[in-house]
């Protein structure tokens, strides 16, 4: 066969679920109906996100994919974390995710991030930063919490060893993979505003 490179599948004509959010994702005239040139337009999306089947159908995997480059590229979009009191750390229970901002521009993140289980809820409100330990092994729970940043009571942001995505959440802590606990570490001190909003699905 001469050891051509596989060509990619043939685009649908089948308009999917998520075709208007698609289209301006992209840039595309938005009128919900599929175009050969939208389908070319999303596959190219899938291709280099490497999203399969890539047939250019506007389906939740591929708009899933969209909305998490939505949310990185503006995660306060919503405007639900002050943006009037400087540099602040931003947690979204609903999406499980965190960030750092100052005012209304993005200094980190956001990352993803595992928060308080159903009975051991993440305790919502404007907080701030009390006490830091960067080695600190909770007593309670008997594990180590690196780079814990206490906001509220024994609520603390630290990395943990496991999986940020293992269910079913914390006792109530803001769980980070080690990286990101570390980035709060260094961007954070006593007496930054810390707020947390929403609720955690399963809770």
């Amino acid at each position: 066969m001469g050891g051509s490179a596989e060509a990619a599948p043939s685009c649908t004509t089948r308009t999917g679920p998520y075709q208007k959010e698609a289209e301006k994702f992209l840039g595309r005239p938005v009128d919900g109906q599929q175009s050969p040139a939208d389908c070319k337009a999303i596959q190219d999306f899938q291709t280099s996100r490497r999203i399969t089947p890539n047939i250019g159908f506007a389906g939740p995997i591929t708009w899933g994919v969209m909305q998490e480059e939505i949310t990185r590229r503006d995660p306060n979009a919503a405007g639900k974390c002050p943006v009037d009191k400087g540099r602040i750390a931003c947690v979204d229970l609903g999406r499980q995710i965190s960030w750092i901002q100052d005012g209304k521009a993005l200094k980190f993140g956001p990352v993803p991030v595992r928060t308080g289980r159903d009975g051991y809820e993440t305790r919502t409100g404007a907080k701030k930063i009390y006490w830091r330990s960067a080695d600190h092994w909770s007593t309670i729970y008997k594990v180590r919490m690196p780079y814990a940043q206490f906001f509220d009571g024994g609520q603390a942001f630290h990395a943990i060893d496991g999986s940020v995505w293992s269910p079913p959440g914390s006792h109530g802590c803001v769980n980070m993979r080690i990286a990101d606990a570390r980035t709060y570490w260094s961007m954070l001190g006593n007496g930054d505003d810390v707020f947390v909003y929403g609720r955690k699905p399963g809770t």
